[in-house]
């Protein structure tokens, strides 16, 4: 398998002005310093050097300078050295790190398995960008309220303060092995992974909502 960071990124040809040189070099620390995978960022302390015009949106496309990046090995160079520091979504290198927007989260999950261990079942997720993530302790799943009545939306954390986003179909599948426990007395409906009961809504609730 090649490396994402094996070849040479290009940057978009509509953004070949303005801030290329900046974020050829944002590349290049990229590429020599992080490696395959994530980054170890927490080794990292450079200087805040403000924002840069790339943005996530929310379907998970890339944007930069106004243009989606349209290759793949790119997006995850970039997204290897995302990272969230008090709150802020921030690109981090051992040269400096620059502030970018995300409109939902950073990734998608697009589709997961069922894993049964020792333990008991995990739930084994992929995101857009080929992610593996087991949901449990640290990887945890959280339900925020949606825009209508009785509506979630479903967010798995990956690393370093960042989450995907579950797509429709997969958070459909998802709901399919939901079970209700008794939570200090209320039935809630939720989602056991590792050991972990992540509540969704109560179960009562569900119901109204289902009819």
């Amino acid at each position: 398998m090649t490396d994402s960071r094996d070849a040479a990124p290009k940057v978009p040809a509509q953004a070949a002005s303005g801030e290329t040189g900046r974020l050829d070099a944002l590349m290049a620390a990229a590429s020599a310093d992080g490696g395959r995978g994530p980054a170890p960022l927490e080794r990292w302390n450079p200087p805040d050097c403000g924002d840069i015009d790339m943005r996530i949106a929310a379907d998970g496309t890339w944007f930069y300078a106004g243009t989606p990046i349209g290759r793949p090995a790119l997006v995850r160079l970039f997204a290897s050295v995302l990272t969230r520091e008090d709150g802020r979504f921030v690109l981090k290198t051992p040269a400096e790190k620059v502030g970018l927007i995300v409109e939902d989260a950073p990734f998608l999950a697009v589709d997961f398995a069922e894993e049964q261990t020792p333990a008991g079942k995990v739930l084994v997720f992929r995101t857009n960008l080929d992610d593996i993530v087991r949901c449990g302790p640290g990887h945890d799943l959280r339900f925020a309220p949606g825009a209508g009545v009785g509506e979630v939306r479903p967010y798995l954390h990956v690393r370093h303060g960042l989450e995907a986003r579950l797509t429709r179909a997969a958070f459909v599948d998802l709901v399919e092995r939901g079970e209700v426990r008794d939570l200090e007395g209320v039935p809630m409906f939720g989602i056991a992974s590792r050991g972990c009961f992540y509540p969704m809504m109560a179960a009562d609730e569900l119901d109204r909502a289902s009819t």
